[in-house]
């Protein structure tokens, strides 16, 4: 079970790249979306991203709480290998932490989701068991201070879940421009 982080801008690439890797490591994939479709310019993103994907993906939408369908997978209750279960993109973090602090959810009760998801990965790893999983997620601590509290909360969450997911992957991708950057570990050779 290999497990990596890739985190970048908005429209940087990370996405693609997730999904080449994902691409190069099985034929048979699943898409984790935490994409809430509310209106229809979201509905024509994840239209646009289902198009670039194609065959041999399956697909599972999951907002709030991604990890029960990664635990549905590890213990045979989403369907086999075949379905896609062996390879996992989890796209994307940013995404989940919005999601969760529209819920209302407190930072640290965000946090301790993001906590429980990284042990898990931990776990699997050291077990050797568990899906291959490609992590996604915005980097939003590189630019201006939010003006508004509620910008600078997701701001600070995401960038604390951020750190916690890199840790806990074997590897983390830095994307800018379209181009890959090694954080931790080397790039796999199929994003050369």
């Amino acid at each position: 079970m290999e497990s990596i982080f890739f985190v970048g801008g908005t429209r940087s690439g990370k996405s693609a790249l997730a999904q080449r890797w994902a691409e190069a490591q099985s034929p048979r994939r699943l898409y984790l979306a935490t994409c809430r479709v509310e209106d229809a310019e979201m509905a024509a993103r994840v239209a646009l991203h289902q198009e670039a994907r194609g065959t041999g993906w399956q697909c599972r939408e999951e907002s709030l709480e991604p990890l029960t369908v990664l635990m549905e997978i590890r213990t045979g209750h989403y369907g086999t290998a075949e379905d896609g279960g062996n390879v996992v993109l989890l796209d994307c973090i940013s995404l989940w932490i919005a999601n969760l602090l529209a819920a209302g959810l407190s930072d640290e009760a965000v946090l301790e989701r993001v906590q429980h998801l990284a042990d898990t990965i931990s776990q699997w790893q050291e077990e050797g068991c568990g899906p291959s999983l490609a992590v996604v997620s915005s980097e939003v601590g590189s630019g201006i201070v939010p003006v508004t509290p509620l910008g600078r909360q997701y701001r600070d969450v995401l960038g604390k879940a951020n750190q916690i997911l890199a840790r806990a992957c074997t590897r983390a991708v830095l994307v800018s421009c379209g181009l890959p950057l090694a954080l931790k570990g080397t790039l796999p050779e199929c994003l050369l």
